[in-house]
């Protein structure tokens, strides 16, 4: 490890050393396994209240939390920043087990937001700004018998640190950012020697002699009396494919760095987006003979190459397809469990169908990047920020370190492909993002560095990435979407399109897709994609798009309710017209696709129907359209206007003039035969109320929650826009509702969601009772079982 990368590992405040406790802060703070480690979960049994200023917490007026947390109590829509910008404190009284008084103790925290200060039975520990990285503290010499408490201090208010710091103040930001323990915490115990962290370096993985380089770094308290040696190991499950030993030199109170390499890896099948093969690097420290430690990774072996001449994964050409992610959601701001998460990148790779994902604009969950790898969804993982970048000593130092944090605690995902190391769509400062990239590349060398540009007339000495990534919004002189073609020399792709452009000349943002709004704005959504990705594709040389967005977001600019709507999803994660294209670019061997770009209603706002060229997105041959029970067209995909697309829209005449009420069949065919068959219906007095559960099983842990989904639909379950009414729940069992009860219907035109929560050590079943006031109820059940994490009381 480098000099400069020890001194920011080695974190010591004087204030707690002359308190006798030991104020170690690991900045990446991987997380431990293995034998001689305990980790035990700290995410129950909180108080929280707030507080006056930087004070610990006033237990007469605590409430009790369970982790993740959000400060406020929050709608799904016109959120307040100004209710959450304050301070607050948290506590965990805990005792530590006798077992442990020999280990060293580990603090551990996930996520919090936005600058937290730490305690240990008043002894400070230090303070961590920023929200979405990991951090630690080391609590050995601060123990004491008994209870022990531990204190957050948070400051929600606005920051000189990313993705703070505009002097405008949160509404320069374009997205909201509610405060708390966002994330999960956690207390490890660990031998008096152990392995802090391992990075396991694919390198020449399209060669015969690929290997894998695994540097482990050692952390002694002691001077050690014994002679270690370093073993590692490749496993793919319980086989052991590749291993290797060696003797090693461990000095006290500094962090010790030791290289080794597992080879003969040509038997091992290549990190793909269709098969993610993962294996898993096994480290283990010796003493004397006898294992201390042991540490283990999750790895893919992958090449992905961002060039001049387009990007290729494992050697292969890939025009990259993807999106932007939010992580924040209702009711909870980004304090969701690992199951909901989870849930977003399955949407992007199962139902969008997207290679890539980029997280913006922060390092985003340890649950999502997991996903991400098991199902083969690449990612751009960039530091926190939106448009401002200070100049100031500690706005730098932040952004520094939070590219250091993001890279050591990322840098081991097979998808991972790319770094961003600047803040998003941010003015150029060589001297800063000179750092940031030298950072990176002292860190990690196997991956590129990019950042999201907003002009292109930044480069040469004032650049310092390897891609360069632009953020196209921009029209034809008709008033069009249109593409820039890529820059000569230099790797170049897409890092955001479409979003809520208007896409008429006037460079505005000011096209609307929540729901309600008029259908045939709707409708230009998914058609915009399509344009974005054909026209990009038209350059054999460009990398790839990724397109804004994937999730509407809580947002204080060009909002409806608070609710920002470019997503191709809604906030509740429930598809809108706009995803149409994304869920028909799918192989019709795995999944024939039929997904209309358009309502069928005749009410006020279409009298007549979809009217002319209505679009259909299908991976079908060819479809055969039926109004009524009348033959109406045949179509063909438009390969003329959509080129560059595997599986382009098509289009048809709508506008009816007959039949008030007409049902509409659309079949679609693969050679004779066909596949698929979509119905549609405009009857609104056979309409349904559709109640819908995601996950029928969560866990007794206080944390863990399942949506409830509920739409008005016709008769063959395909949304009713503009519909309304009230929604109410009645719950039994042992769970909490997340979400507002009434729900307003009307306000979400049609479509909206709650989550059903567990309560800490209660499993059972609960039962929710969704309501609504004109077209009756269903129950949503859920089963809750046993909680198995293991739990520091």
């Amino acid at each position: 490890m480098s000099q400069l990368n020890r001194r920011r590992f080695l974190q010591v405040s004087s204030a707690a050393v002359a308190a006798s406790a030991v104020l170690l802060k690991h900045a990446y703070a991987a997380p431990m396994n293995g034998p001689a480690t305990l980790r035990y979960s700290l995410d129950q049994d909180w108080m929280f209240a707030p507080s006056p200023s930087t004070e610990p917490l006033n237990a007469a007026s605590a409430l009790h939390v369970v982790l993740p947390h959000t400060v406020k109590p929050l709608s799904w829509e016109n959120w307040d920043a100004d209710s959450w910008q304050q301070h607050w404190a948290y506590r965990r009284e805990f005792a530590v087990p006798k077992e442990l008084h020999n280990k060293r103790i580990f603090v551990r925290f996930d996520g919090v937001s936005v600058t937290s200060s730490t305690l240990l039975n008043g002894e400070s520990l230090g303070t961590h700004h920023g929200g979405y990285l990991p951090f630690s503290y080391e609590l050995t010499r601060g123990i004491k018998p008994g209870i022990n408490a531990l204190d957050v201090l948070i400051d929600a208010t606005w920051q000189n640190i990313p993705p703070d710091g505009n002097p405008k103040g949160y509404k320069a930001v374009d997205y909201y950012q509610p405060a708390g323990i966002i994330r999960s915490t956690w207390l490890e115990a660990l031998p008096q020697v152990f392995l802090s962290d391992v990075y396991a370096k694919p390198v020449d993985v399209l060669k015969p002699s690929r290997r894998i380089e695994v540097t482990a770094t050692i952390d002694a308290a002691l001077t050690p009396m014994a002679h270690f040696e370093l073993r590692a190991e490749l496993r793919d499950g319980a086989n052991v494919l590749s291993s290797v030993r060696k003797r090693i030199a461990v000095s006290p109170g500094v962090q010790t760095d030791a290289t080794v390499t597992l080879e003969k890896l040509d038997i091992c099948t290549l990190w793909d987006i269709d098969a993610p093969q993962l294996y898993t690097v096994v480290t283990t420290l010796y003493a004397d003979g006898k294992p201390l430690h042991e540490f283990t990774r999750r790895v893919g072996l992958r090449d992905a190459s961002f060039t001049t001449n387009g990007f290729f994964l494992n050697g292969r050409q890939i025009h990259f397809m993807g999106l932007n992610r939010h992580e924040v959601y209702p009711y909870t701001g980004f304090a969701m469990p690992p199951r909901v998460m989870r849930h977003d990148a399955e949407i992007l790779k199962n139902e969008l169908h997207v290679d890539i994902v980029r997280c913006s604009h922060y390092p985003q969950n340890d649950a999502f990047l997991d996903a991400c790898d098991e199902l083969g969804l690449m990612v751009w993982q960039e530091p926190p920020g939106w448009q401002w970048l200070s100049d100031e000593k500690e706005y730098v130092d932040v952004l520094v370190q939070n590219v250091h944090d993001m890279i050591v605690r990322d840098r081991n995902r097979p998808s991972v492909v790319i770094w961003g190391v600047r803040v998003n769509e941010s003015r150029t400062v060589p001297d800063i993002y000179a750092k940031t990239t030298a950072m990176a590349k002292s860190l990690d060398p196997t991956r590129p560095c990019s950042g999201s540009m907003t002009t292109r007339k930044v480069y040469g000495n004032t650049w310092h990435e390897d891609v360069f990534a632009m953020d196209d919004y921009h029209s034809t002189k008709d008033g069009e979407l249109a593409i820039y073609p890529p820059l000569d020399g230099i790797p170049y792709m897409l890092a955001e399109t479409v979003g809520q452009s208007s896409y008429d000349g006037s460079e505005s943002f000011r096209s609307f897709y929540y729901r309600g709004y008029d259908a045939k704005t709707l409708e230009k959504q998914a058609i915009f994609h399509a344009q974005a990705h054909d026209r990009a594709a038209a350059y054999p040389n460009f990398n790839g798009v990724i397109a804004w967005c994937a999730f509407e977001y809580p947002s204080p600019m060009n909002s409806h309710n608070g609710i920002k709507n470019p997503g191709v999803y809604d906030h509740f994660r429930m598809p809108k017209l706009g995803a149409s294209f994304y869920r028909a670019q799918v192989d019709p061997k795995l999944k024939a696709v039929i997904a209309p770009n358009f309502y069928w209603d005749f009410g006020t706002s279409q009298p007549k129907g979809p009217g002319q060229k209505a679009s259909i997105f299908s991976n079908c041959e060819r479809l055969e359209v039926f109004v009524g029970n009348t033959y109406h067209a045949t179509l063909l995909a438009d390969k003329e206007n959509y080129p560059h697309t595997k599986y382009p829209p098509f289009f048809v005449d709508l506008e009816m003039t007959g039949e008030p009420k007409p049902e509409l069949r659309i079949e679609g065919y693969m050679g004779g035969s066909k596949v698929a068959e979509h119905k549609m219906s405009a009857e609104t007095s056979q309409d349904q109320f559709v109640v819908e559960v995601l996950d029928a099983q969560i866990v007794a842990d206080g944390s863990d929650a399942s949506r409830v989904s509920f739409r008005v639909a016709d008769k063959y379950g395909n949304d009713r826009q503009l519909t309304g009414g009230k929604v109410n729940f009645a719950l039994n069992g042992p769970g909490f509702l997340l979400g507002d009860s009434p729900f307003n219907l009307t306000d979400a035109a049609g479509v909206g969601a709650v989550w059903v929560r567990s309560l800490p050590g209660k499993p059972g079943k609960i039962e929710l009772r969704v309501t609504h006031d004109s077209m009756g109820s269903h129950v949503a059940t859920v089963e809750v079982v046993p909680d198995k994490m293991l739990r520091l009381s």
